[in-house]
């Protein structure tokens, strides 16, 4: 797939993952779409790749239309990644023996789940209006961002390991549905990736460390750019299809 002079669309685009991809996108020839909350981050990200920012719940069918609209207007699209999540972690039932209150549930399968398929579909659909761009009949490929907590949920992490094992039970069935559009879906399940969720300082280094040494190796956090760099591969390697990559550094989560 090629991406120069095509449009991309990046959830979660304003940070973390999802910038690293949106500047791997962009370095590659797409103009991105970023799709975030965080305003000040977007647009500043936006205006250094020279793309758009849209501010937009990935769960708000209208908003996300916006996005997918605006990416269409300036080039076809052909790309999309879905990095957009949240974790809220709470234990089943707490030590007090109170059950997790179910919003806080909802609320991350909204954004994780929910938020995922609204955009992979709305995406999809934009894809599908663009001619083939070479004899398979290929129009586009979607790349979902899970996480490693949906085979290895540690304590506390329902609501955020049954949102990422659910992006993971998408992932075949939506690139069987989309084959007749020539749209390849894949997921990457990341790892343990250093990203602005764990803080800056002295402290934030120390836990850092602390839970790199549990990676097989090498023995840290992963980066962002390591991650982009398979959402990269998933999007231009035409014979990735249907799968769902690990990319930990060989980690296996304990259960705390």
């Amino acid at each position: 797939m090629e991406l120069a002079g095509t449009s991309a669309i990046v959830t979660g685009g304003a940070s973390g993952i999802g910038a690293a991809s949106a500047r791997a996108l962009a370095k590659r020839g797409a103009r991105c779409v970023l799709i975030d909350l965080n305003e000040e981050l977007g647009e500043a990200l936006a205006s250094e790749l020279g793309g758009l920012f849209v501010k937009a719940d990935v769960a708000d069918p209208e908003q996300v239309q916006v996005a997918v609209d605006a990416a269409l207007e300036m080039a076809p699209l052909r790309a999309a990644v879905n990095a957009a999540g949240i974790g809220t972690p709470g234990r089943t039932v707490d030590r007090d023996g109170n059950p997790l209150p179910l919003e806080k549930f909802e609320k991350v399968i909204r954004v994780n789940l929910i938020g995922t398929f609204n955009c992979l579909r709305l995406a999809a659909a934009g894809m599908a209006k663009g001619d083939p761009v070479d004899a398979d009949g290929s129009r586009g490929a979607i790349v979902n961002i899970a996480s490693v907590a949906a085979f290895d949920g540690q304590i506390g992490q329902a609501a955020y390991s049954a949102s990422k094992g659910g992006i993971i039970g998408l992932t075949l069935t939506t690139a069987r549905d989309l084959s007749a559009q020539g749209v390849r879906v894949n997921t990457i399940a990341p790892g343990l990736i250093d990203t602005p969720i764990y803080g800056t300082g002295e402290q934030a280094d120390a836990f850092k460390a602390k839970l790199g040494a549990n990676v097989l190796f090498p023995h840290r956090l992963g980066t962002a750019d390591e991650l982009a760099s398979m959402v990269v591969e998933c999007i231009t390697n035409d014979y990735m299809n249907g799968e769902t990559i690990r990319v930990d550094g060989g980690i296996r989560m304990p259960p705390r």
